[in-house]
Order: C-alpha cells, then sequence, then structure tokens
C-alpha cells in the first residue's frame, strides 16, 4: 500500500504548468486503475471530490461520459487520431448547452475558458475531466496535446493507458479511479479492455436516487431518448432515418436537432415509477456485473453506509483501489459528505406516489439482495 504525501495544490489560473516528461509511448500495465460504476445520482459526485482530495488518486471525473464509445474504436490509433477523440467536443452534452438545458456537472461552462459551445465547442476532456484536476483546464489540455499526437500507432487500450499514466506524472499520483454516473452499461466493455482493473459498484437507496434523478436535467433528457428509441425501434441513434424522426410527436422530434426548447425537457411532466424502473435496471445491471468478478476485483459501495460510517467505508475503498487512508484525508472527506437529502422521497412524497415509486424500485432492491446474500 502506497504511504499519503501532502497533496499539491491545483495551478492557478494563467500559472505556468511545472515541465513534466511524458511516459515512454509503449503499452503501459497500470496495476491501480479502478472504475466506480452507478446509477449516478447516488453522491458519486461527492466521492469524486473525495477521491480527488486524496494525495495518491489521480481522480478521472466523468471521463467515460466525456469521450465515449468513440475513443475506442477497433484496430490501432496514431496519437493524432487519439487526440482527436479526446478533443472533439461531445454532441449530445454541446446541444444541451445549446439550448439551455446544461448538467450541474459541466464544470467548465462555470469559469469558461477559450471554448464555448456557441464557437469553438467545448473539448470533450475540458467539460468535466480537466477542470475537477486544475483551475487551468485549458492550460492543462495543451500539455496533453503537446504529448499526445505524436504518440505511434496502438491500440486504444494502450493510450488510454499512457494518458493516464502521463496525468500521474504531472500530478503526482500513483493511482487511477475514473467514476462516471450512469456507466453500469460500460462496465463488460472496459473490463474486456482493462481485464486487471478494479470496479466499485456505487448505488443508492432507490426511492431517493429516482427522485433525484427525475429532477436532474440529463437524467430527463435520458428519459426521453429512451421513448425516442422505444418509440422508432432502433438501438442506436445512428440507425434513425428521416421517416422515423417524421413518425415522432412534437414534443420528442425537436430533441434529435442541435437545438431545442428547453421546455421540453424542464416542463415535461414523468411519472415517478419512469425514474424507478430506471434505477432497476441499473443497478441490476451493476449488480449482475459485480457477481462475475474475482473478489479482488470487485467491490460493492452503498451511499448510505458511506454516510453512516464515513471512515470505516473510505478506509476499504482506499485498500480496495492500493492507498493508504491518510487521517488527514479521512478528516477532510467527512467533511465533503452531506447526509441532508437522504430519505428524501420518503419525506416529500405522497403515500400513493411513494409506494407506487417503491414497487418500481423492487427490482432492483431484490437484485441488491441477492447480491449482498
Amino acid at each position: 500500500m502506497l504511504r499519503c504525501t501532502q497533496r499539491r495544490p491545483k495551478q492557478p489560473a494563467g500559472a505556468v504548468a511545472p515541465q513534466y516528461s511524458p511516459p515512454c509511448p509503449r503499452r503501459v500495465t497500470l496495476r491501480s486503475l479502478t472504475f466506480v460504476i452507478g446509477t449516478g445520482r447516488s453522491g458519486s459526485t461527492a466521492l469524486s471530490r473525495v477521491l480527488n482530495a486524496h494525495p495518491g488518486i489521480l481522480s478521472l471525473n466523468e471521463y467515460m461520459a466525456s469521450v465515449g464509445d468513440a475513443a475506442f474504436p477497433a484496430g490501432e490509433l496514431t496519437g493524432a487520431e487519439f487526440w482527436e477523440a479526446l478533443f472533439r467536443p461531445t454532441p449530445y452534452f454541446t446541444n444541451m448547452i445549446r439550448s439551455g438545458v446544461p448538467m450541474p456537472e459541466f464544470l467548465y461552462t462555470r469559469r469558461p475558458g477559450r471554448y464555448a459551445a456557441e464557437t469553438t465547442g467545448i473539448p470533450a476532456l475540458s467539460l468535466m475531466v480537466l477542470p475537477h484536476l486544475t483551475d487551468d483546464p485549458d492550460g492543462l489540455l495543451d500539455e496533453i496535446r503537446a504529448a499526445v499526437v505524436d504518440w505511434p500507432g496502438r491500440a486504444a487500450a494502450g493510450h488510454h493507458e499512457a494518458l493516464f499514466e502521463l496525468l500521474c506524472a504531472r500530478f503526482g499520483h500513483t493511482a487511477v479511479v475514473e467514476r462516471s454516473g450512469y456507466s453500469t452499461g460500460w462496465a463488460p466493455g472496459l473490463r474486456a479492455t482493462f481485464p486487471y482493473a478494479r470496479f466499485v459498484h456505487l448505488y443508492r437507496d432507490g426511492p431517493d436516487c429516482a427522485l433525484s434523478m427525475s429532477r436532474h436535467p440529463g437524467y430527463r433528457t435520458i428519459t426521453l431518448m429512451r421513448e425516442i428509441k422505444e418509440r422508432t425501434g432502433v438501438e442506436d441513434f445512428g440507425e434513425l432515418t428521416a421517416e422515423h424522426v417524421r413518425s415522432l410527436p412534437p414534443d420528442l422530434a425537436p430533441l434529435l436537432e442541435a437545438r431545442f426548447d428547453p421546455s421540453l425537457v424542464r416542463d415535461r411532466v414523468f411519472p415517478l415509477r419512469r425514474f424507478g424502473a430506471l434505477w432497476s435496471e441499473l443497478v441490476t445491471e451493476g449488480a449482475r456485473f459485480l457477481a462475475g468478478l474475482p473478489a479482488a476485483q470487485g467491490m460493492t459501495l452503498a451511499y448510505e453506509d458511506l454516510l453512516d460510517a464515513p471512515r470505516k467505508e473510505l478506509t476499504s475503498l482506499a485498500a480496495f483501489t492500493g492507498v493508504a487512508p491518510c487521517p488527514r484525508w479521512l478528516d477532510g472527506a467527512c467533511a465533503l459528505l452531506d447526509d441532508s437529502r437522504r430519505g428524501s422521497a420518503r419525506r416529500q412524497l405522497a403515500p400513493a406516489e411513494l409506494d407506487d415509486l417503491l414497487k418500481s424500485c423492487a427490482p432492483g432492491t431484490q437484485a441488491l439482495e441477492e447480491n449482498r446474500s
């Protein structure tokens, strides 16, 4: 296990970045790569902040959500092609920003730099990943480009591993933890790509998580996009034809455009059971995936357990990811956790609405119980 050292402060905006030596562009075998998978709206953003405060952890916040499947093509990529996958703005996030329904996870838009959704587009890596690591995301993006574009051709996994190594060297970290919301669907592919990686399945009480989803612009949009797929019968939006789009009702078809009326997302009335069903689907997916892993590569973490016993749970999490549970880190981490939203569904919903939501969450609750037994 790695010893604790004082965490380096973020670089202030405009500061000159320290010099570093990029790692040798060979295939790197990372021994401490962990993915936190889950439904999202489960305390995962708070967990990213906690992990980012550890002096030994490179916390990759929403990395998979940012780069997506486009950064994991079959075959080899040149360094320039890999850079393009990191730089190219994510279309659906761009459309959300342009349409006036940005997500709170979009860190770059809070302190915008040289990129903007309306003009240049915000690079995929810049929107959520780099502002989590530094106060100068544009400067760090420039550093990454300077290193990456000249890397030789290799499989996508090798490029991602080398990037993780580069960032670890840049910030003085030794362990990598990636955390994205709505990420259980990526788990099998990540397991195949990084067979040595460890996985943490993070989940939250079903009704509370579903209620939070129902109020979040991203999950409201996800629910509408899922409805579009159901109505058209496609599995991928690339399969949509003009005829498919014409068949959609006027409150759905505009969502496929580069800019849409935000009221289509903001003002839509959804039955809460739809989000309960989504929670059940995702936690069942995560529980089944974890059940298929070797014990040393899988860990479950309930958000409520983290709130009840933060030192115990974070000590276990640190050991699982290969770092030491620094006392100073544990002290600070406890201050970052907020239990004020625990039990929100039971406090805020009428009995009939809560009962309906509990029924929709029942399959996921059962899957979690079976995984624990």
